[in-house]
C-alpha cells in the first residue's frame, strides 16, 4: 500500500503541476505530511524532509514539463534565466531557513502558504494585466499565438523580474513547491506573459530552481531516498501528461478542484500546527 500510495501521489503531483504550472510540490508536501501523520500507510516525516523530497521531485517534473514545452516552441528560455538569476539564491536561502523552523510552526506557515495560493489562483482569470507600454530598459519578445493568428509583445524590466523571483525561489526553498504558483501570475499580470507562455516558463525556472534547491537540502541531510525514487517516476510521467492536456484544454475543472484542495488542507494544517 505504502508504493501505491506514492506512485499516486506522485502521478497527481506532476499532472496538476505541469497542467496549471505550479510544479507539483503543493500536492506532495501535504501529502506526504497528512499521510505520515494521519494513517499508517507512511512514514512520519519531518516538515524539513517532505520539504527535501519534494525539491527532488520538482527536478523531474520540471525537466519532463520543459521537454513537452520545447516541442512546441512555448518557452523563453532568456526570461527563464533572467527569473533565475533572483531564484536561485532566494531557493537557498530558504532551504537554510527551513531548517531552523518547528513542526507547528511550520505547519501553521505552510498552510497560510497555501489558502494564499488558493486566493492568488481564484482571481487570477479574474484580474487583468496593465496595459503594456514599451520602455527603456525592458526586455521584449513576441509570441505568435497561431490559434488566433496573432502577434502578442510583452515585456519587463529584469531588475523587477530578479526581485520577485528571488522572493518566489525563497518561498520555494522553506515549502519545497517549485514556485510556479507565484511566478505564473506575476508573469501574466506584471509581465504580460500569454498564460501558455507563463506556464511552459514557469516549469523551465522550476526545474533551474529545484536543482539548486535541492542541492543545498541533500547537503542539509533534507531527503529520504527511499520515497522520493519511488515518486520521480510516477511524477516524471504525470508531468509529460500534464504537459499534453495543458495543449488540450484550459484545465479551469482541475484549476477548480486544486483551489478547493488547497483551502482543506491549509486548514487542516493550521488546526494541526495550532492544537500541536
Amino acid at each position: 500500500m505504502e508504493w501505491v500510495l506514492l506512485v499516486i501521489i506522485g502521478a497527481a503531483a506532476g499532472t496538476l503541476g505541469a497542467l496549471v504550472g505550479l510544479g507539483g510540490g503543493i500536492i506532495i508536501v501535504p501529502a506526504l505530511l497528512y499521510f505520515g501523520t494521519a494513517t499508517d500507510w507512511l512514514h512520519d516525516l519531518a516538515p524539513r524532509t517532505a520539504v527535501g523530497i519534494s525539491t527532488v521531485i520538482m527536478i523531474f517534473t520540471g525537466l519532463a514539463s520543459t521537454l513537452s514545452y520545447l516541442k512546441r516552441k512555448i518557452v523563453d528560455y532568456k526570461a527563464g534565466l533572467i527569473f533565475f538569476i533572483g531564484s536561485g539564491p532566494g531557493g537557498i536561502l530558504g532551504a537554510h531557513v527551513n531548517k531552523i523552523l518547528d513542526v507547528e510552526s511550520f505547519y501553521i506557515y505552510f498552510g497560510i502558504f497555501m489558502i494564499l495560493m488558493a486566493v492568488v489562483l481564484l482571481v487570477k482569470n479574474r484580474l487583468r494585466p496593465m496595459v503594456f507600454k514599451e520602455g527603456k530598459g525592458k526586455v521584449l519578445n513576441t509570441y505568435i499565438d497561431e490559434k488566433k493568428n496573432q502577434s502578442i509583445v510583452y515585456g519587463y524590466h529584469p531588475a523587477a523580474a530578479v526581485l520577485i523571483s528571488f522572493i518566489v525561489g525563497f518561498t520555494s526553498g522553506i515549502f519545497g513547491i517549485g514556485g510556479g504558483s507565484l511566478i505564473v501570475p506575476a508573469m501574466i499580470l506584471l509581465f504580460f506573459f500569454p498564460p501558455h507562455v507563463a506556464v511552459a516558463t514557469s516549469m523551465f525556472l522550476v526545474f533551474l530552481t529545484s536543482v539548486t534547491n535541492s542541492i543545498t537540502h541533500v547537503a542539509l541531510g533534507n531527503v529520504y531516498w527511499p520515497y522520493a525514487l519511488v515518486l520521480i517516476p510516477s511524477a516524471w510521467a504525470g508531468a509529460k501528461l500534464g504537459a499534453y492536456i495543458n495543449s488540450k484544454i484550459a484545465g479551469k475543472s482541475l484549476e477548480t478542484i486544486l483551489k478547493a484542495a488547497m483551502v482543506l488542507i491549509g486548514l487542516r494544517l493550521i488546526y494541526q500546527g495550532l492544537t500541536g
